[in-house]
């Protein structure tokens, strides 16, 4: 009943559903088998990276958590790590059922990706599956955290243990000890629906993403705009970018209608984080966006000061005060998004920045 990337899986919502999703499932199942499970749509998603070494120490590489609910394959998901709205609580949780999971299935070295859906009602917390070996998301973590676990679980398979192994890019602490992230990363998935005409722009629990881009920052609204300009589709941020679906000096008559904005964040779809922006900018309520979503408010408030940055530089005009433009940098706005906002143009931008010392940098 396992297949690769939710292929013939399915949520049910009558009995024609579910013959149909049960049809497609056994068409799809190598061995003539589908499992059924309770839904869990709605629920916040999560996922854990873990080690273990045959001396039974056990090392958390990485949280990673998914902006949108259950319901929507993770590789369909835009995903944060570290988890941004877990409670510590919460994150015990997890941790204490990962590496319980490990030991009860086996896993006596090496990797392995356990995901978890959490109730933002009452917290009860499920396991949704367990992946003994490098996953999607094991790509995701080691490159999130410069800790690399292809080549760990090598060492570790011939008999090294976490603490004989030495961190490649601290070069003085040892495999054993946790990464610790100051930083934010965010991975955004890249869909090419106009390439399979057939498919509808409509995301399940079968993952349609072709691809996708991660994105390093020091606050989730950064490393957001940047991931979301690294898609290779014209847009240089989440908006701002004169891209939206019409140019009009009236904000309102540019803007999508209030049904198009709700029919739009109701059925899960490739558009639907720019459409976000939209329902922010129509003054719709952040209660509202989340019952028609799912996603957690701390994500759409994160959304919100965007669209609230982005709306006083574009009253500013040319004549933005530098400590906006500052913060602007600092959230990720890209200089055609300020150019965009100001009227001025890239390269008066670029300039303006320059003399201010706002220049891209990074740290080791």
């Amino acid at each position: 009943s396992f297949t690769l990337g939710g292929t013939g899986g399915g949520v049910a919502y009558n009995a024609d559903d579910l013959y149909q999703l049960s049809r497609a499932g056994l068409d799809a199942s190598l061995i003539g088998q589908v499992m059924l499970e309770e839904s869990v749509m709605g629920w916040k998603e999560y996922e854990l990276e873990v080690m273990r070494d045959k001396q039974d120490n056990v090392v958390i590489i990485c949280s990673i958590e998914n902006v949108d609910p259950m319901g929507i394959h993770t590789g369909d998901s835009i995903t944060v790590a570290p988890a941004q709205t877990l409670s510590d609580k919460e994150y015990q949780m997890m941790r204490n059922g990962a590496i319980a999971i490990m030991r009860e299935i086996g896993v006596d070295t090496g990797g392995s990706n356990v995901q978890f859906a959490i109730n933002p009602v009452d917290g009860e917390m499920v396991v949704i599956e367990m992946n003994p070996r490098v996953s999607r998301s094991s790509a995701l973590a080691s490159k999130a955290t410069g800790f690399p676990i292809a080549k760990i679980a090598a060492k570790l398979a011939v008999g090294y243990t976490l603490d004989e192994i030495a961190n490649d890019i601290t070069g003085e602490t040892l495999a054993s000890f946790e990464p610790t992230l100051d930083y934010c990363v965010v991975k955004v998935p890249r869909w090419t629906f106009e390439k399979f005409p057939e498919t509808p722009d409509f995301l399940t629990t079968s993952m349609k993403s072709v691809g996708e881009t991660m994105a390093i920052g020091r606050t989730f609204k950064e490393a957001l705009q940047k991931g979301l300009r690294s898609l290779e589709i014209g847009r240089y941020g989440l908006g701002a970018d004169g891209k939206d679906p019409a140019e009009d000096p009236d904000l309102e008559n540019r803007l999508p209608s209030k049904s198009e904005i709700q029919q739009k964040l109701t059925s899960p779809n490739s558009q639907r984080i720019f459409y976000l922006r939209y329902a922010l900018l129509k003054g719709m309520p952040v209660d509202s966006i989340y019952e028609m979503t799912g996603i957690d408010p701390w994500f759409i408030h994160q959304l919100a000061q965007i669209v609230d940055l982005e709306q006083q530089i574009d009253k500013a005009g040319p004549a933005v005060p530098d400590a906006l433009l500052k913060q602007a940098k600092e959230w990720g706005f890209s200089d055609p998004q300020l150019a965009h906002l100001t009227g001025m143009s890239e390269a008066d931008i670029k300039n303006r920045r320059s003399t201010l010392g706002l220049r891209p940098v990074y740290k080791l």
